[in-house]
């Protein structure tokens, strides 16, 4: 019987092609198989040293290489070293090619991105949970982005929609009787926005918010000195970080975060 040495080769991680060589295997009756990965290839030489190993110990040799080229030179290898040779993702390109009529990217590793992108998005959103409404001082200093405001200023809504877009944020709700976290005043000013609101408006949003629970509508909670309190202290507040503002008085929380993503890339 043949050595039972196979050879991964990939120009991203090869997690890809060894998974299918070992879902192979296993419809053998193959003892003490052994599976070399040689991930990211990306020249000849590599290719041919890959070859040479491959030959030596009788291997068998699957490769995904997203590029014509490279898998075209992995064949004419296959010829000279008279190693067989499996193309995993080959044919599947060339039938979506012909069958979406589009030209595949040639990107290696991209499976890997989106998988990257998933994870840090899901982080982003367990981080927005974690952190949100001032529940966890701790969270300030880690956050790519802290949001203040006083209450109804869409600071959850917000922070949820800008972690899908994979930034982490935490808010912090400005209240006057409670002083805000020292942690507020350590972090960069840059990474803080404060979300401004006019009073009309705030006074209209809290009362439609109370009725909406049952409650009477003219609390102190939707009072117009109250809320100018809490404007006028969170103004101070602002001024002491030195952060800058956006007015969401009349922005929907899409529009907001569209603008707070263009200022963080500014």
């Amino acid at each position: 019987m043949k050595p039972n040495t196979f050879y991964v080769i990939s120009d991203s991680v090869g997690e890809t092609a060894e998974l299918l060589v070992k879902a192979a295997i296993s419809q053998f009756t193959i003892d003490d198989s052994k599976i070399q990965r040689i991930p990211y290839v990306n020249d000849e030489q590599t290719m041919v040293e890959a070859f040479e190993q491959a030959e030596a110990n009788e291997g068998l040799i699957a490769f995904t290489l997203v590029k014509p080229e490279f898998r075209q030179k992995m064949f004419e290898l296959s010829d000279r070293f008279n190693v067989p040779t499996v193309d995993v993702l080959g044919p599947l390109l060339d039938k979506l090619e012909g069958h979406l009529e589009e030209k595949p990217k040639m990107e290696p590793g991209l499976v890997h991105k989106l998988d990257e992108d998933y994870y840090k998005r899901v982080e982003a959103i367990e981080f927005a949970v974690k952190y949100d409404d001032g529940r966890d001082a701790k969270g300030i200093l880690k956050a790519d982005l802290v949001l203040i405001g006083v209450s109804r200023t869409s600071k959850t809504p917000l922070s949820q929609f800008l972690a899908h877009k994979r930034i982490k944020v935490a808010n912090v709700p400005i209240v006057p009787e409670v002083e805000p976290p020292e942690e507020l005043y350590q972090v960069d000013p840059g990474k803080c926005i404060g979300l401004k609101i006019n009073s009309d408006k705030l006074t209209h949003i809290r009362t439609e918010r109370l009725k909406a629970l049952g409650l009477d509508g003219s609390a102190n909670y939707a009072k117009a000195d109250r809320i100018q309190e809490e404007i006028d202290y969170f103004n101070r507040v602002v001024d002491k970080i030195g952060c800058r503002t956006i007015d969401v008085s009349n922005k929907a929380v899409e529009e907001t975060a569209n603008v707070i993503r263009h200022m963080i890339k500014k």
